[in-house]
């Protein structure tokens, strides 16, 4: 049974003390109101968009970001999961381990919207887009997230909100992570 079961006072606060632990000390998060921005980070040696048959980013050894909006999302939780990127240790050290982040392996970033990150495969056989933000507001996300990336000591390069885009990319490792805020 969790906090909210029917096991006296004393039990509930202990739950509640716990649980605001765990938010002070990083453990956990408080969602902001609303969304959940998710976001799949590939480590790679190379990686380039194309919109319209025009490059539009293109980057060398670094990480690749698809970036999915929810409504809700706000300027904390982009700035969070930019940091977080940026932070990621998962390129090699002199001994092969991953220890260095983007910067420290001179690395870039190159950061893509992707709506179909919100894909509810559940039920029937095509996906329900309905988690996802609408385009006005993930526009707006999306310029702000990248500008939060650009904040970082890494170059920045992007896809194209909105446009059907074709993105090849050499995945080193292969490493692949999702991140949810």
């Amino acid at each position: 049974m969790g906090c909210g079961s029917a096991h006296g006072w004393e039990k509930w606060l202990n739950c509640e003390r716990g649980r605001m632990h765990e938010v002070q000390s990083g453990l956990t998060r408080e969602p902001e109101q609303g969304g959940l921005m998710r976001v799949v980070v590939q480590r790679v040696s190379h990686a380039k968009v194309e919109a319209d048959g025009e490059v539009t980013g293109e980057i060398g050894t670094g990480l690749l970001v698809l970036a999915g909006f929810t409504p809700g999302d706000g300027s904390a939780t982009l700035e969070w999961m930019a940091k977080r990127i940026l932070g990621l240790r998962i390129f090699p050290d002199a001994d092969g381990k991953m220890n260095r982040d983007v910067a420290e392996a001179a690395g870039e970033l190159l950061v893509v919207s992707q709506f179909t990150l919100y894909g509810d495969c559940a039920r029937g056989r095509r996906p329900s887009f309905v988690a996802a933000a609408p385009p006005d507001e993930a526009a707006s996300l999306y310029r702000q997230f990248v500008d939060a990336c650009r904040r970082g000591a890494v170059p920045v390069a992007e896809g194209r909100f909105g446009a059907m885009m074709r993105v090849t990319l050499v995945n080193d490792g292969p490493v692949t992570l999702v991140i949810e805020r």
